[in-house]
């Protein structure tokens, strides 16, 4: 699988795979995606999400931890609607944040939030059917094994993607 997309080109190219999250019963108008073009020297990942939660206090910082998690379920409990999404996903056992599932966070803008990063951490055949996962707080990238990030408000799994030509 590989992406023959140039960059500045993406807007018109499909991704190679693809999460659509969607929010927890507690957050249930936060949606989004999470793009993944496969380069030759790693991966281009696009995520753009709405409906994150505001911020409580006008001095809220509207920061929230972005992580691929092991699982390839969005269930769970009701004290932890993803709970089936499994831990960080960390091939190599490393502690945080060198987990190759550790992403950099989303900031948000009046509920919304975009991301651009470029990863050699993993491929898209090594994170096909795993789940994408928002949580609650930033990840303050000491705290192991996940970060202090809070609660998963937010989910997907990674899956294929290939427009369909008509």
């Amino acid at each position: 699988m590989f992406s023959g997309c140039r960059f500045s080109q993406l807007s018109n190219c499909p991704p190679d795979a693809r999460a659509a999250l969607k929010g927890s019963p507690a957050q249930p108008k936060l949606r989004g995606t999470v793009d993944f073009y496969q380069r030759k020297d790693g991966v281009l990942l696009v995520a753009e999400v709405w409906g994150l939660p505001a911020p409580v206090t006008s001095c809220a910082v509207p920061i929230f931890a972005l992580h691929i998690h092991e699982g390839g379920s969005c269930t769970g409990t009701a004290e932890d609607p993803f709970a089936n999404a499994g831990a960080h996903y960390n091939p190599e056992l490393c502690p945080h944040p060198a987990h190759a599932g550790d992403l950099p966070p989303l900031f948000g803008n009046c509920g919304y939030a975009f991301l651009a990063v470029f990863t050699n951490r993993f491929s898209i055949n090594d994170v096909l059917g795993r789940t994408v996962i928002i949580h609650s707080e930033p990840d303050d990238f000491k705290t192991q094994p996940a970060g202090n990030a809070g609660e998963k408000i937010a989910c997907g799994i990674i899956r294929s993607f290939r427009k369909r030509s008509r």
